[in-house]
């Protein structure tokens, strides 16, 4: 049994999981707090300071915990850069500008296309195995994403306002698949707090300097946001981002980008229940379908490589 089965099979692998399950739980929140931002704020001020947050929660944590910050090489600088980029920046403008034009609960639902696409990527760019059970189980995750998508019937497929939300949020599932893919040797090399650390400042930099550009950052914004509105963005930069940034990646360490990936099955579950008790959100029997079949095929997607992992203790 070689060094990835042993860290697979171990018992103290549970904590991880655990984590992983209390990540995509906050990340379900994470929805219904951008839905009750969406409209107050610009997408881009309101990703900026979600982020600002993050960035102060982190650097708080490691000042206390006296943990000093590496120095990366000039490589590893730049594929910091691409992390921030892709997993802070772009997923978070489509985040907040999708949710302007569709609810919590729809947009969870096609995020949870994520495990599918970081699959077949997985396959494509990496050459893990991609059998006939994890091929059935991407194609009922696109099915699945295919029925929520269309689940508006008339408005998507004419391309309004919700069929440009879907799109947006299907551009979160784009930007996270490259933040889990490629930080593979960055976490290895700095560690999961360092990468995450140092992705979440840069792409906070990139956020501040393009809102500041486009003239969005107003102190009279800031002002009349509510109490709600202001623990809403405490949730997302300090648990849905700082917390839960650190938890995913130390997941992605240990158990890789796969089998971490499966725990965004959550996600859906809670944003379908928050969005219900706090937005009034409703679920069509369409949406229900789809979120069905997505859960079903990362059920097969994740299915196969369990047994083969039993298979290799014995």
């Amino acid at each position: 049994m070689n060094t990835v089965d042993q860290t697979c099979a171990a018992p103290s692998d549970r904590p991880v999981y655990y984590k992983l399950a209390a990540v995509t739980m906050i990340w379900g929140g994470t929805f219904v707090a951008g839905r009750l931002l969406a409209g107050t704020l610009e997408p881009l001020l309101a990703a900026s300071l979600r982020f600002l947050l993050a960035s102060l929660a982190l650097l708080l944590f490691m000042a206390l915990a006296r943990i000093a910050p590496v120095r990366p090489s000039l490589k590893q600088f730049g594929q910091l850069a691409v992390l921030g980029f892709f997993g802070i920046f772009f997923y978070n403008l489509c985040f907040f500008q999708g949710l302007e034009s569709i609810n919590a609960s729809r947009a969870s639902l096609i995020v949870a296309l994520n495990p599918a696409v970081i699959a077949l990527a997985s396959w494509a760019l990496f050459k893990e195995r991609l059998n006939g059970a994890k091929l059935f189980g991407i194609a009922l995750c696109l099915g699945g994403a295919g029925v929520v998508i269309l689940s508006r019937d008339s408005e998507a497929l004419a391309g309004g306002p919700g069929s440009r939300g879907d799109l947006l949020i299907f551009g979160c599932v784009l930007g996270w698949g490259v933040y889990s893919l490629f930080s593979r040797n960055l976490n290895q090399a700095l560690g999961s707090l360092q990468t995450v650390t140092y992705s979440i400042l840069l792409g906070t930099l990139m956020l501040w300097s393009t809102a500041a550009l486009r003239g969005e950052v107003r102190l009279e914004a800031l002002s009349a946001l509510s109490l709600e509105q202001g623990l809403s963005l405490l949730y997302l930069g300090v648990l849905g981002s700082a917390l839960a940034y650190i938890w995913y990646y130390d997941g992605l360490g240990k158990i890789g980008a796969t089998r971490s990936g499966v725990f965004i099955a959550l996600n859906p579950l809670t944003a379908v229940i928050l969005g219900a008790l706090l937005l009034d959100e409703r679920l069509s029997l369409a949406m229900c379908l789809g979120g069905v079949l997505i859960l079903w095929g990362i059920y097969q997607c994740n299915k196969p490589l369990a047994s083969l992992e039993k298979k290799r203790i014995l």
